[in-house]
């Protein structure tokens, strides 16, 4: 199969201009070596030997989106501490425009420390506070993307569930996206899904798909594909979403876009080591790909294929077009 017009998609991101808001994280990894168990506790002493950080959250789609060669605007809050100017420093060096990330003195920055001993982690440490935006911030943080807004190719949120996209101000910016003709792709959790109307696309886990289906008061959660065929479709018209998406691993990704029945793309058959952070490629490629004009089919191809590429790794790492390309080769079916 030639795989000439997915690569053509590909070099089109390089055009694009991205928004991402939503949860920023830091994920820190603490190195060290194990030599004796605490007389304080039957614990082990790690001895550190050094440490390392990385973007999460919705900073991660920020790298995913970098690396697939679009150009970035973050929106996302920090605390005014010493992790937020780590995190804000370390994206602006990666080449995302981080005016629109704000230090709120009420807030610290969500950081999840991993402290790991002879390549297996110890013990993790989650710094983070859930309550929502105080509506100060909300309105500084409208007033940034409205400045971006008029030169954005699409906008992008991430929801972890830390206090950013508070329902009010997630109504609010899907308003004023759809008045600039900016479409709205949003990777969120089950409670942010009825507040969602508007958007262009909806991306949720099988997970997620099934804590939702809970939420509505049904006895039965989706598991087999026609069950879920016939979920994602009836939600898709009941949230007012253009297309909604249900991510199944290996099995790739159901997409109801408004047709009789939903599209199921399949995943790409590869060995997996670490699935941390394949949502979040997802997304990101879904956003380039729609943004620079991809059908449903090739956009959805492109995800799978990219989040085929990562998971191939150990760690969080961003997607790479080579890798992208050569895996689509590899699966032509």
């Amino acid at each position: 199969m030639s795989v000439a017009p997915y690569e053509a998609i590909l070099q089109q991101f390089e055009n694009l201009r991205l928004m991402v808001v939503g949860d920023l994280m830091l994920d820190e990894y603490v190195f060290g070596i194990v030599r004796r168990i605490s007389p304080e506790a039957p614990v082990p002493v790690v001895e550190w030997t050094k440490e390392s950080f990385v973007p999460g959250g919705a900073a991660n789609v920020v790298n995913n989106l970098l690396a697939l060669g679009a150009q970035v605007s973050v929106f996302g809050v920090v605390g005014d501490d010493e992790k937020g100017r780590t995190l804000t420093a370390h994206l602006a060096e990666t080449g995302a425009d981080v005016a629109g990330v704000l230090s709120e003195a009420t807030r610290i920055t969500t950081c999840k420390t991993r402290v790991i001993a002879h390549s297996q982690q110890v013990v993790r440490l989650d710094r983070e506070q859930r309550h929502p935006l105080a509506e100060a911030t909300q309105r500084e943080l409208l007033r940034w993307v409205d400045a971006s807004l008029p030169r954005a190719h699409a906008v992008v949120f991430s929801d972890y569930q830390k206090g950013v996209l508070v329902p009010p101000l997630v109504r609010e910016l899907i308003a004023r996206c759809s008045a600039h003709g900016v479409p709205v792709v949003a990777n969120p959790k089950p409670p942010l899904l009825r507040h969602l109307s508007g958007a262009k696309l909806a991306s949720i886990n099988l997970l997620e798909a099934q804590a939702f289906a809970g939420s509505l008061g049904n006895d039965t959660e989706p598991q087999t594909l026609p069950q879920l065929r016939a979920a994602v479709h009836t939600w898709r018209q009941m949230l007012g979403l253009s297309a909604l998406a249900i991510t199944l691993g290996a099995q790739g990704i159901l997409l109801s876009t408004g047709g009789e029945q939903p599209l199921h793309v399949q995943g790409m058959p590869v060995e997996v080591y670490d699935t941390a952070g394949a949502g979040d490629t997802v997304i990101a490629t879904l956003a380039c790909a729609l943004a620079a004009g991809a059908d449903w089919h090739t956009a959805a191809r492109l995800a799978n294929a990219a989040a085929g590429s990562v998971v191939r790794h150990v760690g969080v790492v961003p997607p790479q077009r080579d890798e992208i390309l050569r895996l689509l080769a590899e699966n032509h079916r």
